[in-house]
């Protein structure tokens, strides 16, 4: 099982870290990362793997929302991600 983490919101130092650690804290395994600089603005996209995870999506979600409070995160179990985009 995987899920599909978006993070947006003004660049600063330590993003990346604080999203990778709290998922590596709730045994998600980062499989892919594409981040992007527009300008000022932080945008990345991540695919990790949850199959082995502590606990539930919503709580990695809740995580990532308390640990990194001054971005937009978004979390994705990837049927639903897949579904949202097929044609």
């Amino acid at each position: 099982m995987k899920a599909v983490i978006t993070v947006l919101g003004k660049d600063m130092v330590g993003i990346l870290a604080r999203v990778s650690s709290t998922c590596a804290d709730a045994n998600a395994n980062v499989l892919e990362v594409t981040q992007s600089i527009l300008d000022e603005y932080f945008a990345m996209i991540m695919l990790v793997d949850i199959s082995n995870l502590n606990g539930s999506l919503d709580d990695l979600r809740a995580n990532l929302e308390k640990n990194v409070s001054d971005m937009q995160i978004h979390v994705m179990h990837e049927d639903i991600f897949n579904s949202m985009h097929r044609i």
